[in-house]
């Protein structure tokens, strides 16, 4: 069964490039990004990965942790990542984990068969600090994912998770929020010092409240 927003992301125990660990264990009180790849040595992963590692600042920032995942053994990853750092100009800093008998593949339904049965195909999980999925997003191998969305969604989750807000289509850190319907006018008014922008009773802007 796929897992769906809001189911508790399953743990596991696995080998990966910086040594075994179990999964919330490694996570702890952080956020965290597990993204699957069909398969080392391929050209779109290779990419994929040093775009994740460029940007390990942006991840520490907001306290998210990355950790990839395919089937292949943890000897192919470590012989990977020096393809990764030589050809995409960085040097890998977060675990690639191994799952040569897809326990992992399989608990988080990354292997659909209908689109290749061998290989993972390339999902995303953002999971919360109260290891929760908050986010899901499936790719066909041949489409290399944007992990500046992926920033994108961190910011809104985070700062949803705080406020009562919602944020709006393309937004970005730093542009107005929508003030959730569950809060009346009344009230809204003392959690948002800065105003609000009233649109149409259900559609009210208010500047970003932690900014």
């Amino acid at each position: 069964m796929a897992l769906r927003l809001g189911d508790i992301a399953p743990d596991f125990t696995a080998e990966t490039t910086e040594g075994t660990f179990s999964f919330h264990q490694w996570l702890g009180t952080s956020w965290g990004i597990l993204f699957s790849h069909p398969a080392d040595y391929t050209p779109v992963c290779t990419t994929e990965l040093g775009a994740t590692s460029k940007l390990k600042t942006e991840f520490d920032n907001r306290d998210v942790k990355v950790a990839a995942v395919s089937v292949d053994d943890i000897e192919s990853h470590r012989g990977w990542v020096g393809d990764i750092n030589e050809t995409q100009k960085t040097t890998v800093e977060f675990p690639i984990i191994a799952d040569p008998d897809r326990i992992v593949a399989t608990a988080y339904d990354m292997i659909h068969p209908n689109a290749d049965d061998k290989a993972t195909v390339r999902s995303v999980f953002i999971i919360g600090p109260d290891k929760k999925i908050k986010l899901t997003l499936t790719y066909p191998a041949s489409t290399g994912r944007n992990f500046q969305e992926l920033i994108r969604v961190i910011d809104s989750l985070q700062l949803t998770a705080k406020f009562r807000v919602a944020t709006p289509a393309d937004w970005k850190a730093g542009d107005d929020c929508i003030i959730t319907p569950a809060v009346k006018d009344a009230e809204a008014e003392t959690l948002f010092p800065k105003g609000f922008r009233k649109v149409k009773p259900y559609l009210r802007y208010t500047p970003q409240p932690d900014r």
